[in-house]
């Protein structure tokens, strides 16, 4: 703020060029009722997905929020890529000591958040994160890019760095070491994470914000039951 001649003016180079309140979708997408549900949480995502996927319009559809809590509950959030997903769980990989890493290490309670804006649908997956086995690792280690491969080793991920050249300089001299058409280790500090989940909610965006919210929850037997959500 700045005064002259004892007015007052108020600085508005930080004001938000864009009347948010007004920002708003009208969602007009056909419901989802519970007679349509599949089985399984994990049946019921493979639909969804394969529409996210041929359908949907979706830059990346295997992205989802990660979010995690340290020891003291203190929270994070990331966007990382699933892998894998079938009725054990849904998989990703990262570096173990990376920041969602450690959380885990400390806590394993995980959400998972698949936004899905442009079909009015999101999933949200919670559940309990384990490590995956080292073959199960290194398998899919090896289906990725040969770049992505150096930069597992060359990212010391979280951590602080003092520039970007610094980075750089570590994956060029792993590419001399590790030249394409050769085999790159996988590295012990980075691998996979399995999340096993107790509760899967569908969220189907309606009119006047009177949306669709169908959770399955994990019963002791095994099996699940559907709860409906209000919005």
């Amino acid at each position: 703020m700045r005064q002259d001649d004892g007015v007052t003016h108020r600085d508005s180079s930080h004001t938000v060029p864009f009347d948010l309140a007004s920002m708003r979708k009208q969602y007009r997408a056909e419901g989802l009722l519970e007679s349509e549900l599949a089985a399984s949480p994990v049946e019921q995502f493979a639909r969804w997905f394969r529409q996210a996927a041929t359908e949907g319009g979706l830059f990346e559809p295997n992205a989802m929020v990660v979010s995690t809590a340290d020891a003291q509950g203190r929270t994070s959030s990331r966007t990382v890529l699933l892998k894998h997903f079938d009725e054990q769980g849904f998989v990703f990989y990262t570096n173990y000591d990376s920041r969602k890493g450690r959380d885990l290490a400390e806590n394993p309670y995980v959400s998972l958040l698949f936004p899905w804006h442009p079909m009015a649908r999101q999933v949200v997956v919670t559940g309990t994160a384990r490590r995956t086995g080292r073959d199960e690792t290194a398998a899919y280690f090896r289906t990725r890019p040969h770049g992505s491969q150096l930069g597992a080793w060359a990212s010391a991920q979280s951590s602080v760095i003092a520039d970007r050249a610094d980075l750089d300089a570590a994956y060029e001299g792993l590419a001399a070491r590790y030249p394409e058409g050769e085999q790159v280790p996988v590295p012990p500090h980075w691998g996979g994470f399995r999340v096993v989940p107790d509760a899967v909610e569908f969220w189907q965006g309606r009119e006047n914000r009177l949306h669709d919210r169908l959770r399955y929850v994990a019963e002791p037997d095994g099996g699940w039951r559907v709860e409906r959500l209000s919005p």
